[in-house]
C-alpha cells in the first residue's frame, strides 16, 4: 500500500467550513461540517458529495489508515 504525504501550506489558510469524511470503528463513513471553534455538526452523504463538487474548496487533507482500505479526507472551504 502506497503512503499518502501530506504537504502543509507554508501561508495560514483562511477557511470558513471544514468538512469531514471519516470511517468509524465498524468502518461505516459518517459525514461532517465543522465551524472551527464552534460546532460539528453530522451530515448526509448526499450532503457531503453536493458540496464536494459544488463548492470552492480551498484545500483538501487525506487522512490515511494504515489498518483500513477506508479513504478518509477533509476539506476546507
Amino acid at each position: 500500500m502506497n503512503n499518502m504525504r501530506f504537504v502543509p501550506s507554508p501561508i495560514p489558510l483562511r477557511y470558513n467550513y471544514v468538512y469531514s469524511a471519516t470511517a468509524n470503528s465498524s468502518g461505516r463513513m459518517q459525514y461532517h461540517k465543522i465551524k472551527p471553534g464552534q460546532s460539528k455538526e453530522r451530515i448526509s452523504r448526499t450532503e457531503f458529495i453536493d458540496v464536494f463538487n459544488n463548492a470552492n474548496i480551498l484545500a483538501v487533507r487525506p487522512i490515511p489508515v494504515k489498518t483500513s482500505p477506508v479513504f478518509q479526507l477533509e476539506f476546507y472551504i
